[in-house]
C-alpha cells in the first residue's frame, strides 16, 4: 500500500484545506483524516485530472482538489501519462530514478 500526504480542499468551498493521507490500495483511493476514513473509492469509479493547483477529483457529484507532497511519484503510481510540464519533469525523474532500481510503473517484469 502506498501512502501520501497531502491537503483536501472541496472545489468552490471557502473552507481552508485538511491534512489528509491518500491511500492506493488494491485500485482504490481511500482518503483518511486521522483515524476517520473521508472517503473509499474504486478508481474506476472516479475521474482524476492533475492540474496546477492540484489533482482534481471528480466522485459522487463533488469535485475536490488534493494537494500531493509527493505529486510526481503519486501521479506514476496512478499511471499518469499526460500532466502540466512542471509535473511531467518531476514524473520523469521518479520513472528515471525507478527504472535505475530495477522497479517499473507496470510492477515486476
Amino acid at each position: 500500500m502506498a501512502s501520501y500526504d497531502a491537503k483536501l480542499r472541496i472545489e468552490g468551498a471557502e473552507e481552508p484545506p485538511i491534512n489528509v493521507v491518500i491511500d492506493l490500495t488494491d485500485d482504490r483511493l481511500v482518503v483518511k483524516a486521522g483515524d476517520m476514513e473521508l472517503a473509499d473509492w474504486q478508481r474506476d469509479e472516479i475521474r482524476i485530472a492533475a492540474q496546477l493547483d492540484g489533482f482534481h477529483v471528480l466522485a459522487e457529484g463533488e469535485e475536490v482538489v488534493l494537494d500531493i507532497r509527493d505529486d510526481a511519484r503519486f501521479a506514476v503510481e496512478l499511471g499518469f501519462r499526460q500532466a502540466h510540464p512542471h509535473l511531467r519533469r518531476r514524473m520523469a525523474a521518479v520513472l528515471r530514478e525507478q527504472e535505475s532500481a530495477g522497479w517499473s510503473a507496470g510492477g515486476s517484469d
